[in-house]
């Protein structure tokens, strides 16, 4: 993803000399290198110092440019979140606020490095914007539309490398509009971000024992679908939502809230990060378990053999 989405700015930088993209102590590879290497004026790296990036960002969108902060996702919004807040948000800045590596991607860095309640947190700054694409081809996607935006701020939470291609027959991408990636009539799983693998993956246990499964990019957690999730709950008679996030603020607790309100009668399991710190120096897989996160776990108790 990270790639991609270097890729796609790098596009619009070259058709847009209004776009900046401000890093903190990232080492620019890739079309990031050619970035800073054609166009050195719109490159700032600001070394570890995430205030003075996000700073930077306002001052540049307050001039009428484009900007973009990016770094490892910890260190974009945590670090720096009274600017975040105060510099972007309460001025409402077209400012991009890049999270790479989101959710416990970085699982052998320990806590520090894992964004597990990153949505719950941008959420609820007024004016925050949030996308969390699927895959690299979503990337693509919001990376164009942020990158053409005045909307004002928005959160950008993209992984890091690897990730499988899961769009490519899926409904066209729409800021604001939840997704089909895959059609189905008897479950609908809801997903966002790099975890939708799962998801995936998921629909095809179902499958294999013999219903129809349909999966669901939720890539715009804020402004949440909420019609487009309330129609999700009442087509289908059974609706699973898995996300890469603690149990508060993020599309989970959303989806039971708008499950609510409408009385929905589908039956609704949710499957979330722990609402702990787990010590697990394994891979991104292994931490994910620990925290009930694989289809051997979620498998039975959506009622898969």
């Amino acid at each position: 993803m990270r790639n991609t989405f270097a890729e796609a700015l790098y596009r619009e930088a070259t058709e847009n000399d209004r776009i900046f993209i401000v890093v903190a102590d990232i080492s620019p590879v890739g079309n990031m290198a050619s970035f800073r290497e054609q166009y050195p004026d719109r490159f700032i790296n600001v070394g570890v110092a995430e205030q003075s990036m996000i700073g930077i960002c306002a001052g540049l969108a307050l001039k009428g440019c484009q900007p973009f902060a990016y770094t490892i996702a910890t260190f974009s919004l945590y670090r720096p979140f009274e600017m975040v807040r105060d510099d972007l948000c309460y001025q409402n800045l077209p400012v991009t606020v890049v999270g790479m590596g989101a959710g416990i991607i970085y699982s052998d860095h320990g806590g520090t490095h894992h964004t597990m309640e990153d949505i719950a947190i941008a959420g609820a700054i007024p004016n925050m914007q949030i996308i969390a694409p699927c895959d690299p081809a979503e990337v693509a996607e919001a990376t164009r539309w942020c990158a053409r935006q005045k909307n004002g701020p928005v959160y950008l939470r993209i992984g890091k490398s690897g990730e499988p291609d899961l769009t490519k027959d899926a409904e066209p991408w729409q800021f604001g509009q939840l997704r089909c990636l895959r059609r189905g009539s008897d479950v609908a799983i809801l997903s966002y971000g790099v975890i939708t693998k799962m998801a995936w993956d998921l629909a095809d246990r179902f499958v294999a024992e013999g219903k129809s499964a349909a999966v669901y990019s939720c890539h715009t957690v804020k402004p949440i679908d909420r019609d487009g999730i309330a129609s999700v709950l009442r087509q289908y008679r059974h609706v699973v939502v898995i996300e890469e996030h603690v149990p508060q603020g993020g599309l989970a607790p959303q989806t039971k809230q708008i499950a609510w309100d409408i009385q929905a009668q589908c039956r609704l399991d949710t499957f979330t990060l722990q609402d702990k710190f787990i010590h697990n120096n394994g891979r991104h897989h292994h931490l994910l378990a620990e925290h009930g996160l694989s289809l051997e776990a979620i498998a039975p108790q959506v009622g898969l053999g």
